[in-house]
């Protein structure tokens, strides 16, 4: 399959286009020339029993100009080594559990997938700098990754003092090919700078570089496969109505993989951006009217994002801010709101979400809709947030392992001449 800008689909580009260039040439995020035929009619009669199988049938028909079958298969059977359970909480409330890999969060499933696709496609073995922004889950995930792999070099940018000390030592802590700025400002600002990294013409002609947030489509598409997976499973338990999916949503990756999966054929009764208060989206959707803002800090720092970079994709997929706003509807909470829903889900069903997840469920159940949402994290990556009487039932899962390493990283400030000569001199 080519692949086409958000913002002009007159030009076509490779897979291998795609994920070294992370941004088009006039700045849009790459998208899908056309939406596979990926509907409920074609996936049924497929033997697809495992996430894995499911992943492997709807990967193809975007990597198979580039990769054949036996380098997809590796792909996804390397990358998908972990179970994604579908659990039912309450009434008509179900969570797709998306935090089983090693880093304990969703974002292993994108992270993951891009590392072996780039690993498959990178045959030449170029020396790649791997270039990210993290508000938390993003960096650790990136770093376990592509971690140890040959010809690659990860550096990634964080907020300093707005990741929790588990996300931090996540990608802190291994050392060997992975490079860590703590960057003095926001997540905004580290994504403007990583921005302006690829923007820049001269330094791309000395470092070939590419990104692996959620811009990069190579992380972004895999994220559709989870979607179609929930639906599936929630048909097995629900089989007279399709579901309506809640989303935690920061910078929208997420929630636009869901609706990529709606477009290939999934039939949704809808999402929902559950948001903190960094509620540029919700605005939108509510009033048609785009103002990026500056982010705020809250408990929910994965999700403290004002100026989100898949909305380009967002408005690629609705069209219009009318069939956006008849698709996706939002709520936003705060952080009390957030903590008291930690508690009360707790005591009532004995199921423990995180800040982020809780996000989730709390917007599936304002919204009255039957439906499943993403649970995005383990509550043991955000313990210093916790509620103080819930923190002590929350324990390290047996299939994480923590790097042992004391972190370390290199303070900068959020000027871009500050990454520019970091990157030109390591």
């Amino acid at each position: 399959m080519k692949f086409v800008s958000s913002r002009s689909n007159t030009s076509l580009f490779s897979l291998k286009d795609t994920l070294f260039q992370g941004l088009a040439p006039d700045g849009g995020l790459f998208m899908p020339q056309k939406y596979p035929d990926q509907s409920l009619r074609r996936l049924r009669n497929m033997e697809t029993k495992t996430f894995t199988d499911l992943a492997l049938e709807l990967a193809k028909p975007y990597l198979d100009e580039d990769i054949d079958d036996d380098g997809i298969s590796k792909i996804v059977n390397e990358a998908f080594d972990f179970d994604i359970p579908f659990k039912h909480l309450k009434n008509d409330i179900y969570a797709l559990e998306l935090f089983r890999g090693p880093t304990l969060a969703f974002k292993d499933v994108g992270a993951r997938f891009m590392a072996r696709l780039i690993n498959q496609i990178n045959r030449e073995k170029e020396d790649i700098t791997i270039l990210v922004a993290t508000s938390g889950d993003t960096g650790g995930a990136v770093a376990s990754g592509f971690n140890l792999m040959d010809n690659i070099k990860v550096v990634v940018l964080y907020p300093e003092g707005r990741v929790s000390k588990f996300q931090e030592l996540q990608f802190t802590g291994l050392g060997n090919n992975i490079n860590c700025l703590a960057v003095d400002g926001s997540f905004d600002d580290c994504q403007r700078m990583v921005k302006e990294a690829f923007s820049d013409i001269d330094l791309r002609k000395t470092l070939k570089m590419t990104s692996a947030n959620s811009i990069n489509i190579g992380r972004w598409l895999p994220q559709s496969f989870y979607y179609t997976w929930g639906m599936l499973k929630w048909l097995e338990e629900n089989p007279d109505v399709f579901p309506v999916v809640s989303v935690p949503s920061g910078n929208y990756g997420n929630l636009t993989a869901g609706m990529l999966a709606y477009e290939c054929g999934m039939p949704f009764n809808g999402f929902i951006a559950a948001s903190n208060i960094n509620n540029t989206v919700p605005v939108y959707i509510r009033s048609g009217i785009y103002q990026p803002q500056e982010s705020v800090k809250t408990i929910t720092n994965a999700m403290d994002v004002g100026n989100p970079s898949n909305f380009e994709r967002m408005k690629y997929i609705g069209g219009s801010w009318k069939n956006i706003s008849e698709m996706v509807s939002a709520f936003e909470f705060k952080d009390h709101e957030i903590l008291k829903g930690i508690e009360r889900v707790y005591h009532e069903t004995g199921y423990i979400l995180d800040p982020h997840s809780a996000t989730g469920y709390l917007a599936m159940e304002k919204s009255k809709c039957k439906g499943f949402f993403i649970a995005t994290a383990h509550p043991v990556k955000f313990l210093d947030v916790m509620p103080e009487n819930i923190r002590d039932k929350v324990k390290v899962p047996s299939y994480h392992s923590q790097p042992g390493n004391e972190g370390l990283s290199i303070k900068i400030s959020k000027d871009y001449s500050d990454l520019r000569n970091y990157l030109l001199k390591s």
